[in-house]
């Protein structure tokens, strides 16, 4: 009998999640289950970094990252908004498959106020705290606000953070359940998510975990710091972006002063394109348009040790497959009972393996409105211009959500729609156009006429997967008053 019970406690021991992830004495790293980190920046565009060809901001520390890790330069995101994009991430699943197309809204109305990532769904945070991790967030969370849809709820250990876009009202900050400021200071919003989340680093140094940081910029309404106000020589939006990129500095140098630079993946990226006062890089469109200039992101991961640095892949990639790779990363099977759409990128982050994705699939609101794959892209739907359809030449816009309670850091310096961040020329938009994102990367001439057969091929891959896209009613939107 003695002989048995020590059997099953040996077996208990090896078992135990929490044991099989214990860190080394020696080595100071877990056996199996590496920290994840997922920073993902707020309509940051593909042309912000001094890394993806920004010469008006400064970027050292995210260039650093991308100089000590690997750099994506065809990494999507599944639709050019907020919570979609922010779904996929959390489900590995595109935003029809989630329940999660429109953005929820505190002032945009019931229907709005109600939106949510339906309870059915499994996010990556209950996937992994699951498997033994702690798992915190910290900034944007934008799948639902109201109780028992938050993230605390939704797989999260802790939270700090305001629970939707930083301009819809009320903006209050919540910790964990409860509002614990309001109205909010947003000037200092970045250098305070950032202390909440080298918190839950130094407070979970010994035991794996998995922390989703959703920063506040470059979201408006812009804030900056002191410390970084009028320091990056362009303008508000630039001093935003520079606070951004110290941030993530913050986040290596404590993995780094901890000793878990070797045992902690850092995935960085953004949730949408550029919007007003930042660059797409030369792409066509913007935040809210079909077009690349909102469906492209930078994407820049670090793990030393197992991604090679200075790595570059032009292989088409989509936000969902960040949940894939955390997963595949930390030992933990995916949820074998729904479709995950996102897949395993460590090949192209360490390798140059060609996609996994016969085609990548971009969404307008509840519909799918285009296809691409490494050489072409369809548009079955035609573009839309996105935001850019505010700008009224010769008007000073006026923001309908201004500051709610507290006046922010220069409120006459944010980004005007004057200030299109992309590319606007080229071919008038229409159905089934065609674009050799190749030798035409910013979407400027139509050439479905010139290849019939890319047009057959994209467009019987996106009928296949209309079939799975339910028809859904739009959320219509009460007035910002």
């Amino acid at each position: 009998m003695k002989a048995l019970l020590l059997i099953l406690s040996s077996f208990c021991i090896l078992h135990s999640p929490a044991r099989s992830a214990s860190r080394s004495d020696a080595g100071g790293s877990f056996s199996a289950q590496p920290n994840i980190v997922i920073i993902l920046a707020d309509d940051l565009g593909y042309g912000d970094l001094a890394c993806y060809g920004s010469a008006k901001i400064k970027t050292p520390h995210l260039d650093q990252m991308a100089a000590q890790g690997a750099k994506l330069t065809q990494f999507n995101c599944p639709t050019a908004f907020c919570a979609p994009t922010r779904a996929s991430l959390m489900t590995g699943r595109y935003p029809f498959r989630c329940g999660m197309t429109q953005n929820p809204a505190p002032d945009g109305g019931p229907a709005a106020d109600a939106l949510a990532l339906p309870k059915s769904e499994v996010t990556l945070a209950q996937v992994m705290k699951s498997a033994g991790y702690a798992t915190g967030m910290v900034g944007k969370w934008h799948l639902g606000h109201k109780a028992g849809f938050l993230p605390t709820e939704r797989g999260f250990d802790e939270y700090y953070g305001i629970p939707y876009s930083n301009d819809m009202r009320p903006v209050q900050v919540l910790e964990n359940t409860l509002v614990i400021e309001y109205p909010v200071v947003q000037a200092t919003l970045t250098r305070r998510y950032t202390e909440r989340a080298l918190g839950f680093i130094e407070r979970n140094k010994g035991q794996p975990f998995f922390l989703y940081f959703a920063e506040a910029m470059p979201h408006k309404p812009l804030a900056a710091s002191e410390a970084f106000y009028n320091k990056s020589g362009a303008g508000l939006y630039g001093d935003a972006v520079m606070e951004l990129d110290w941030s993530v500095g913050q986040v290596l140098a404590k993995l780094k002063e901890l000793g878990l630079d070797d045992n902690t993946l850092v995935m960085f990226s953004s949730d949408n394109g550029a919007t007003f006062g930042g660059s797409t890089g030369g792409l066509r469109g913007m935040k809210g348009s079909t077009y690349e200039g909102g469906f492209r992101v930078p994407m820049i991961a670090r793990w030393p040790g197992h991604i090679p640095a200075g790595h570059v892949s032009a292989q088409p990639a989509v936000m969902m497959d960040l949940f894939a790779t955390a997963l595949k990363v930390a030992n933990i099977a995916t949820p074998k009972d729904r479709v995950i759409d996102g897949r395993d990128i460590l090949p192209l982050l360490t390798s140059d393996a060609n996609s996994s994705h016969e085609a990548i699939f971009g969404l307008k609101s509840s519909k799918l409105a285009c296809v691409r794959d490494s050489h072409w892209k369809l548009h079955v739907l035609a573009p839309g211009i996105g935001l850019a359809s505010i700008y009224k030449p010769g008007e000073r816009y006026v923001d309908p959500r201004g500051p709610d309670g507290v006046t922010i850091l220069a409120p006459y310096e944010q980004a005007q729609p004057s200030e299109h961040p992309g590319v606007q020329t080229g071919d008038a938009p229409k159905p089934l156009q065609l674009f050799d994102l190749q030798n035409d990367p910013n979407e400027q001439h139509d050439v479905a006429a010139e290849h019939p057969d890319a047009v057959k091929r994209l467009k019987a891959a996106y009928d296949a997967m209309n079939k799975d896209v339910p028809v859904i009613e739009e959320v219509k939107r009460a007035p910002i008053k």
